[in-house]
């Protein structure tokens, strides 16, 4: 879409805030869908972070399975929204919010733990106990690959490979509120990591290459795991895998029953540097330019919203519309104003609005209290993030 477009559509809305092109979220929803090639896909919710849209999400996935919360509480106040088949993304060690699920049986049967650690299994047995609850539970495996001299991936699971998956069940075997319900292996390095950055062609040799050599190794990883299970006569209802980045790479693998996927639906702009698909950016903020310090440069309040991880510069806020706006090196994105150079088309003044693109998805909700939802060149209406709702959850 154009400048021209959303300058109309919100000419009298006051600034910051931000918006989803509904347009623009559909179309990702249908490309993932055929992505997807009949596969089970769980909406991670950390990247929708939006009730309204988790919902409407879920309606239109073709083959949707259910959701991935990142904390215990979201998942509990998920399932106190009529939410089903929540899955717990980390391994949960507080035991209030814990134990208001496995208190409720119809909490505990809808909702599954993730463990990684003799520590979690043997801190949920004990709360299961407690309260006379069976506790579903899912084994996270990590999927990282170590190059010599290069550890490609991120730290997560203690588990590294079967052996590690078999010790774990084998010391568990007396915990008699387990039921092992799910195997998850998050292949960051390939869901994650962009492969078609603009400007460093030779870094994206590297890692299209590391990516190739990684997929071979998460596969063999994961099917490993499975043959463990199988081996104890444990059944699961599901095998997790994947991500935006991954999707194609994870269908590879038979073994794997759903696919999580959350980044791909807003688009945020760290997930445009993929070779092997393009979604639409859907997410967006808008801030108000209120000085103009010299010819071609204006100051816009606010937009300090840099996403989490290593800091680099493709952690800010990526400038959007109109086109022709660069950030200066110098100051970048901050807190309370955001300078940068203009040198496009449009005849920008004070008081004006531009548009900018958050690195990560759902980040974008936990500085704004609502989303307006935009389509057709109308506002359809506005829905409350869950910070709208007075939920912070991290």
């Amino acid at each position: 879409m154009t400048y021209a477009y959303y300058r109309t559509i919100f000419q009298a809305q006051k600034a910051p805030f931000a918006f989803v092109d509904m347009n623009a979220l559909d179309e990702n929803i249908e490309t993932i869908n055929r992505r997807a090639k009949g596969r089970n896909i769980r909406i991670a919710t950390k990247s929708v972070r939006c009730r309204y849209l988790l919902q409407y999400i879920e309606e239109k996935l073709a083959y949707d399975f259910g959701f991935m919360a990142f904390t215990s509480e979201e998942a509990l106040w998920l399932a106190q929204s009529g939410f089903k088949n929540i899955l717990i993304g980390y391994p949960m060690m507080d035991e209030k919010h814990v134990g208001e699920i496995l208190s409720n049986t119809a909490y505990s049967q809808e909702i599954t733990f993730m463990v990684d650690d003799y520590a979690n299994i043997e801190f949920l047995n004990k709360i299961a106990i407690k309260y006379q609850q069976k506790v579903n539970v899912c084994v996270d495996i990590d999927m990282s690959t170590q190059f010599p001299g290069i550890y490609f991936g991120v730290y997560r699971s203690s588990l590294k490979n079967a052996a590690d998956l078999s010790k774990l069940i084998d010391d568990c075997s007396s915990f008699t509120t387990i039921k092992w319900k799910g195997l998850m292996g998050y292949e960051a390095q390939i869901a994650g990591v962009g492969d078609k950055v603009k400007g460093q062609s030779l870094m994206n040799s590297i890692i299209k290459f590391l990516k190739k050599r990684s997929i071979k190794t998460i596969a063999e990883r994961r099917a490993s795991c499975l043959k463990v299970f199988a081996a104890k006569g444990i059944q699961l209802d599901f095998v997790n895998g994947g991500g935006t980045g991954s999707i194609e790479s994870t269908l590879e693998e038979s073994g794997v029953t759903e696919i999580t996927v959350g980044s791909g639906f807003y688009q945020s702009h760290l997930f445009d540097n993929y070779s092997n698909f393009k979604h639409k950016a859907a997410a967006a903020f808008a801030l108000q330019i209120v000085r103009q310090p010299q010819k071609d440069m204006f100051t816009a309040l606010g937009g300090g919203y840099i996403a989490s991880g290593a800091t680099d510069k493709n952690k800010t806020p990526q400038v959007y519309l109109p086109e022709g706006m660069q950030l200066i090196a110098n100051e970048g994105a901050g807190e309370v104003q955001t300078p940068f150079v203009y040198k496009g088309n449009e005849s920008l003044k004070i008081g004006d609005v531009v548009f900018f693109r958050h690195a990560k998805a759902g980040e974008l909700c936990e500085r704004f209290n609502e989303l307006i939802l935009v389509r057709e060149s109308k506002i359809e209406k506005s829905v409350p993030t869950y910070r709208g709702e007075q939920k912070c959850f991290l």
